[in-house]
């Protein structure tokens, strides 16, 4: 039975929910303190704009462009071009007021992540101190890859950063026990029972990219792997708790969200994304401003 598009985007009878419109009309609908994480990966402002176009693999009897296990031949098939713009004018105009309606709907024990890179992170940084408090300051993260820039005249950016801040230093959610373990890298170092359990991750995570043949993988220019999500999620909520991402792009936070048994709310202005999301997460109910109907 389809969900009641009158249901609440809120609170406990909420169903998961995809929403097309702007973020910021969107999230003044909604009350304050009423999220447990917001989960952000908003643009990066790289001054250009992102391309991709998906490819997959299909099995093929004859024109095929390569051959697999077996002898097995495979064609390679193109999806649709996706783009979308990356630059602003004042992009601090544009992600400040979005900031400060993380800030407002976050509960007591709410956790916000920001994932931006090199240009923006130092900035950021300046502005959630001054937003939250730099007592609601608890992690610079490091997203590490292989995968990206080259470059003969600077060390090339390998990275991106993901500033963490709580609502209340003093009763901030944070679970270290539900999130997944690494192997240690010294195992002969440790007792046996540290190496079945594994380690806790540190503030530097070693994560590849979404790889082109992985089973996640959208074809979504901006995609983030599941992973990296799954550790967000883990820590900083609960099951049942409520996780917002209005910058949903792919929709990974949701997909993680899900799999580990929390509710979420996306939003994203962007159609493309939302068709990404609709086929990802096909139970969500879709949200959609009269006009885009």
């Amino acid at each position: 039975m389809p969900t009641p598009e009158d249901a609440p985007l809120v609170g406990p009878d909420a169903p998961d929910t995809i929403v097309l419109g702007d973020n910021l009309t969107v999230t003044a609908q909604l009350p304050d303190a009423s999220v447990r994480l917001i989960s952000l990966d908003p643009p990066f402002n790289t001054g250009r704009t992102q391309h991709h176009t998906p490819i997959r693999t299909e099995r093929a009897a004859d024109g095929s462009d390569r051959v697999g296990f077996g002898g097995q031949s495979y064609a390679s098939v193109r999806g649709e071009r996706r783009s979308f713009g990356d630059s602003f004018d004042d992009y601090w105009a544009f992600l400040e007021p979005r900031l400060r309606e993380a800030h407002r709907l976050l509960d007591d024990q709410g956790t916000l992540y920001l994932h931006l890179d090199f240009r923006e992170a130092h900035y950021a940084k300046v502005a959630l101190d001054e937003l939250f408090g730099r007592d609601c300051f608890l992690n610079e993260l490091i997203w590490a890859y292989d995968y990206g820039a080259k470059s003969n005249r600077r060390w090339p950016a390998k990275h991106d950063t993901i500033l963490v801040y709580v609502k209340d230093p003093a009763r901030y959610y944070f679970d270290n026990a539900s999130v997944d373990r690494e192997p240690y890298m010294a195992p002969g170092l440790v007792t046996p029972e540290k190496v079945a359990r594994g380690k806790l991750p540190t503030d530097v995570w070693w994560h590849t990219i979404v790889g082109t043949n992985a089973r996640e993988r959208t074809g979504y220019p901006t995609q983030k792997p599941e992973g990296i999500l799954r550790r967000i999620v883990q820590a900083s909520s609960a099951p049942g708790d409520l996780v917002l991402d209005f910058f949903a792009g792919s929709g990974t936070t949701g997909a993680v969200a899900q799999a580990l048994e929390r509710r979420f709310l996306l939003v994203d202005e962007s159609p493309d994304a939302v068709e990404v999301m609709r086929a990802r997460l096909p139970h969500a109910r879709i949200l959609t401003p009269p006009a885009a109907q």
